[in-house]
């Protein structure tokens, strides 16, 4: 199980510090907002390419924006090592995901908790990863809805003949209950932000989560 701890809640102003506490993880999950695509705004590139000096942890950028295709080259020239766009902000996926694969970058796929997943069904054979937001996305600290499970669990099955390689992301809400449900419907990957950063020892809820 990978654990992908979420900046969004980390403490912007010791940036670098922040990350440092969770230096051990293998990815640094980055969330991208920008008051349009959803109502909160976050981070941009200048932000990602500040502190990928700091950290060679992979980052997964979140893009949850409207028009991800005209700020993609920029995140990832920044250090991006992974894009995620939500499949209900474009009109052609299959040209954003040539995008992201054209500039050297693994590519992904979210859904919000309405979407079905019958909607992403055919672009499986082309992607790295599926995101499935187990909140509406925009801001962090909400509860987990339950039935993202059984999203989860029709994505495994499906990935068995369209993906084999393909990763299941899931993100909001984990902390040490939901990231069982989690990891028996099939995930293997968890985006946490709270209930790392809110915590006077991030590694040990990490450690609580499967890390």
């Amino acid at each position: 199980m990978i654990i992908a701890p979420s900046i969004l809640s980390a403490d912007f102003g010791r940036l670098a510090d922040s990350v440092n506490l969770v230096k051990e993880a293998k990815w640094l999950h980055v969330d991208v907002m920008d008051g349009h695509f959803v109502p909160n705004i976050s981070i941009g590139p200048v932000v990602v390419k500040g502190l990928r000096k700091y950290t060679s942890q992979i980052f997964d950028t979140h893009l949850m924006i409207s028009e991800p295709n005209k700020y993609i080259p920029q995140f990832i020239e920044a250090g991006s090592d992974r894009i995620t766009f939500h499949i209900e902000a474009v009109k052609d996926p299959l040209i954003t995901i040539k995008l992201i694969r054209s500039l050297g970058a693994k590519v992904g796929i979210s859904i919000k908790p309405g979407t079905p997943v019958n909607s992403i069904v055919k672009w499986i054979p082309f992607i790295d990863q599926i995101l499935v937001m187990s909140v509406e996305p925009g801001f962090g600290g909400q509860d987990f809805i339950m039935n993202s499970s059984l999203k989860i669990m029709e994505i495994d099955e499906l990935r068995k003949s369209l993906n084999k390689d393909l990763l299941i992301v899931v993100d909001g809400g984990i902390n040490k209950i939901t990231s069982k449900f989690c990891k028996e419907a099939g995930a293997d990957v968890l985006v946490a932000g709270s209930y790392i950063f809110n915590s006077e020892n991030p590694m040990e809820k990490m450690e609580s989560l499967g890390w």
